[in-house]
């Protein structure tokens, strides 16, 4: 009796260890190399290292279509399992319009370090690192405009509520809370999720607890309420991960911030190709606000 007595007081033990295991397992970020760089598709770049507050050093490419340090800046943010040389093809858009690009690995991707758990929040802080690295360093003296795709959109926008030099922000795919993408994602048919569906409750404040931040504090749809430059939404129709109804939310959520909205007809999450075609209506963009000079 005792024996049995002991086994299942370990099994309770075990059980948080297991619910953290598990966690850490089904929230991890895969991590793909680069297939290629810059200089594949005939841009000038300079392969850089951009510290963040944990002492790691994030990989980046600064593609310089300009030395001049007052030409304009696109901060370029990759999403969830993706790397910035999956960013490329929207880099070129802007390069070959005369402007600089700053494309990173976000920690946890990419050839980035591994440094804790991937998170909006985390993607946020990596995102403000390299635009201090462009700033102190007076790499960017010119306009800076910020463009990230899925998770990486939420961040560009935490970041920018935070900061007043920023000019400009390009948000592709972003996901308008947290709580509705958790939601989804314990929405689907995988068997192996059926215990955290049953413990929702558990795993939505786990998951706070984990990345330090209260989901409505962080939420791109209200994040946009405290960005003062002028944002750009796009999105597109068959998007199957991030539902169209995500960017709405994030477009109506504000009186005071009405951002502009770029619908991609057919594109789905990850068709970086199909927003690439739309190539002018980013220029234009960015044209309208501040960065007429490069852009022209």
């Amino acid at each position: 009796m005792n024996i049995l007595l002991i086994a299942a007081g370990l099994g309770i033990l075990a059980l948080p260890v297991a619910f953290a295991t598990f966690m850490y397992v089904g929230f991890k970020a895969p991590r793909v190399s680069h297939s290629g760089d810059p200089s594949d598709l005939g841009m000038t770049f300079e392969a850089v290292k951009i510290p963040v507050k944990t002492g790691q050093k994030l990989t980046a490419w600064h593609l310089l279509a300009s030395k001049d340090p007052q030409t304009a800046t696109v901060l370029v943010l990759h999403g969830w399992g993706a790397n910035m040389d999956m960013m490329l093809p929207l880099a070129q858009v802007f390069y070959e319009a005369g402007l600089n690009c700053l494309l990173l690995d976000a920690r946890n991707h990419g050839h980035s370090p591994d440094d804790g758990i991937s998170s909006l929040p985390q993607f946020a802080d990596d995102c403000r690192a390299a635009i201090l690295w462009l700033k102190q360093g007076e790499r960017a003296k010119g306009p800076l405009a910020l463009l990230g795709h899925s998770v990486g959109a939420g961040a560009v926008l935490l970041a920018a509520a935070k900061r007043d030099d920023v000019d400009a922000v390009i948000s592709i795919a972003s996901f308008a809370h947290p709580l509705w993408l958790m939601q989804r994602h314990l929405q689907r048919p995988y068997k192996s999720l059926i215990l955290l569906r049953l413990l929702k409750p558990l795993v939505m404040a786990y998951t706070q607890w984990m990345i330090g931040h209260r989901f409505e504090d962080i939420a791109p749809m209200n994040a946009i309420c405290d960005v003062k430059c002028p944002v750009l939404l796009v999105h597109g129709t068959n998007d199957q991960v991030i539902p169209i109804s995500d960017m709405h939310a994030i477009e109506n959520n504000c009186a005071e911030q009405k951002p502009e909205v770029l619908l991609i007809e057919g594109a789905g999450h990850e068709s970086i190709d199909k927003i690439k075609q739309h190539d002018r209506d980013l220029v234009d963009f960015l044209a309208r606000h501040q960065f007429t000079s490069t852009c022209e």
